[in-house]
């Protein structure tokens, strides 16, 4: 009885020793494929990073030049005075408007002029240069009868209601530069519409 025990001890004891084999084989590739895993997502985190850090830089930069073209010469349009399009009731506008238009390249080139010469003494005799604001509010005076009206035209198609709010306004000022960029035909470009009195009565 004994002799026939001990084949089966040795079956037994190989169905353990391939189960241990195979278990031990199924961690271990679980753990390579868990490293590899590991290794490559760590990678694709660092590179995806190192990304958006470059486009984070990127924009900044981008935003500092915006911020160096965006500034230009304002033009004050004066007061307005108008009729809103309520139809219940009559309602008047108040409201001081300003533009902001680009500069050109030959804005103020007395200014480097006078900034090269300045060092020798005063040279500078020669006739007064024309101040280039007052050259640029001339230039601008040509273009204040239709932008005035363009001005006119918008805010009195608009009612009180629409006035009132923050996106009503911000509407208007883009329409506002849409129409006035149309006359000025690509002379200057309006970066920003200002309100500054702004009455509802």
């Amino acid at each position: 009885m004994a002799d026939n025990d001990k084949p089966g001890d040795g079956k037994q004891q190989d169905i353990t020793k391939f189960l241990i084999m195979t278990l031990a084989s199924i961690v271990i590739m679980f753990i390579v494929f868990a490293g590899v895993n590991y290794i490559i997502m760590e990678n694709l985190i660092s590179q995806k990073i190192s990304t958006l850090n470059l486009s984070q830089e990127e924009l900044a930069e981008g935003e500092g030049d915006e911020d160096e073209i965006q500034k230009g010469i304002i033009v004050d349009l004066g007061d307005f005075i108008l009729n809103l399009c309520d139809e219940n009731q009559k309602k008047y506008l108040k409201v001081n408007v300003a533009l902001e238009v680009t500069k050109k390249d030959t804005d103020f080139p007395e200014q480097t002029e006078e900034k090269s010469g300045g060092g020798h003494g005063g040279h500078g005799s020669a006739p007064a240069p024309v101040d280039p604001m007052e050259a640029i509010q001339k230039e601008m005076n040509q273009y204040k009868p239709a932008i005035r009206d363009a001005v006119i035209t918008n805010l009195s198609s608009k009612t009180s209601t629409e006035l009132a709010t923050a996106a009503g306004k911000e509407l208007a000022k883009e329409q506002i530069t849409n129409d006035v960029n149309a006359i000025l035909g690509g002379e200057r470009e309006v970066l920003r519409v200002s309100f500054g009195q702004f009455i509802i009565q």
